[in-house]
């Protein structure tokens, strides 16, 4: 799972800051020690150079873990580098990291070359920058490639090995695509481009029956369709969805690791849900042909994850109901034997707190989750793999949607704790309390963080998941 040394992105840089350019130095790698990353403030021009003592005493050094990726706002380019960062944890023995701090710096040294309009609209953009660079949710690793699950990356060819490290990123959840792309076209200046993942990353050492194992939860957010709850529904003509996250649960023991695979996702028909002054404002179906873009939504999900079983949680009555209704439409119409719909009424299922009424629908997909199983590597040798995915929505898909997939992760966990010899056929992961609290507080901030990307506040039912 480690990247080649050719392949891994630079780990630790210096910036140097001069009147007329920006040069980053590698620190601590002999190899390519005097190689320098050179930007000209004034031309523009990106250069790979030999460290043969250019770096003047006058400039201002900073540290910086990482390179964004270049900005051109009103005012010019702007380079936006990492600052800070949070050690999450380690897979596989690669570190993971969390963006706690960024900076953007301007090329131009002033701002006199702009009108007065065009300093405000700079300014506004360079708000719109902030707001999202401080969402406290980007996440990178350097050595590992983040934004594929363990079975995509066990499945690659040689040449994919060979591939540099933000050529071979899944690109649906690349954050940073746009601004890496002045850096990206020059393949000599591939380990100064990080690719970076929006959504949640939860390492956590823990002791289940005595046995130590890392729990591992990463939720990444597509880049495709974003956009935040009632601005954007649906799917568009590509087939692309609103809100949605593919969610990976990775248990590691000694030797082993498996990882089970879930996703969420709007709705895959043409629908809309403009806020006004009501609290909650009623979803409209719009009178569209829906069934081209449902297939391509469904083509892309069953040739990148296999078989789908689509979980719809909204109410079978009141507004929601046509959202229920076109989507079995849809389906019946689609005739794809590799998707097999499950509606199930949430609130009037568990009305009044009967979450123990969700037993009901375990019930119903424990045939399928038993068929599409999941993935094991033991000791090198790749033992099971995962042939289908449950893709569960609501009409936000988030807190409905949340507590089906944290049922569904635990059912998944308990199978490969027995398989793996952590519990024994009988024992239960749940009578393991220490866990059982790692496990519910996982599930709730993940709830939390897709909740707060997608809608601005924290999941509403997290007293069930924690």
């Amino acid at each position: 799972m480690m990247l080649s040394a050719n392949m891994a992105v630079y780990d630790f840089m210096k910036l140097h800051i001069t009147s007329e350019k920006f040069i980053v130095e590698p620190v601590g790698d002999s190899e390519n020690q005097r190689d320098l990353l050179v930007i000209d403030r004034i031309s523009q021009e990106i250069t790979l150079q030999s460290n043969e003592g250019q770096i003047p005493a006058s400039a201002i050094s900073k540290n910086i873990y990482g390179i964004v990726g270049i900005l051109r706002l009103v005012a010019g380019p702007y380079l936006i580098v990492v600052t800070q960062r949070q050690n999450v944890g380690s897979i596989g023995g690669q570190h993971i990291w969390k963006v706690a701090k960024t900076e953007v710096i301007s090329y131009k040294r002033s701002l006199t070359h702009l009108t007065e309009k065009q300093v405000s609209l700079n300014k506004s953009y360079l708000s719109l920058l902030d707001v999202m660079l401080t969402t406290e949710s980007f996440y990178y690793s350097t050595t590992y490639d983040l934004t594929h699950t363990l079975q995509r990356l066990y499945n690659t060819s040689p040449d994919f090995q060979s591939l540099a490290l933000h050529e071979r990123a899944d690109q649906r959840f690349v954050w940073n695509t746009h601004v890496l792309r002045e850096l990206a076209q020059q393949p000599e200046l591939a380990k100064f481009c990080l690719p970076m993942m929006l959504g949640n990353v939860s390492i956590n050492a823990c002791t289940i029956n005595n046995h130590q194992v890392f729990y591992i939860l990463i939720s990444r957010r597509c880049i495709y369709r974003a956009g935040t709850r009632f601005n954007v529904r649906g799917v568009d003509m590509q087939g692309h969805v609103a809100n949605f996250v593919e969610t990976e649960q990775i248990l590691q023991y000694e030797e082993n690791i498996c990882s089970f695979v879930q996703t969420r996702g709007s709705i895959p028909i043409f629908w809309k849900q403009k806020a006004d002054l009501k609290r909650l404002p009623n979803p409209v179906v719009l009178d569209t042909d829906h069934l081209s873009a449902f297939q391509k939504h469904f083509d892309h999900q069953i040739y990148t994850y296999g078989s789908q079983v689509v979980v719809n949680l909204v109410n079978q009555d009141g507004a929601e109901k046509c959202l229920e209704n076109t989507l079995s439409q849809v389906i019946t119409s689609a005739q794809n034997k590799n998707i097999r719909y499950e509606p199930f009424d949430f609130h009037k299922e568990c009305k009044r707190m009967r979450w123990d009424r969700l037993s009901i629908l375990l019930d119903r997909l424990e045939p399928d989750r038993n068929r599409f199983g999941y993935f094991l590597q033991q000791r090198n040798q790749v033992s099971k793999t995962q042939s289908g995915v449950f893709r569960t929505n609501c009409v936000d898909c988030l807190d409905r949607t949340n507590v089906v997939q944290s049922l569904l992760a635990r059912v998944t966990l308990q199978e490969q704790c027995v398989t793996l010899g952590i519990l024994a056929p009988e024992q239960n992961v749940t009578s393991q309390t220490k866990f059982d609290s790692v496990f519910k507080n996982v599930w709730a901030d993940n709830a939390d963080i897709i909740s707060k990307e997608y809608a601005g506040t924290g999941a509403l039912k997290t007293d069930f998941t924690r």
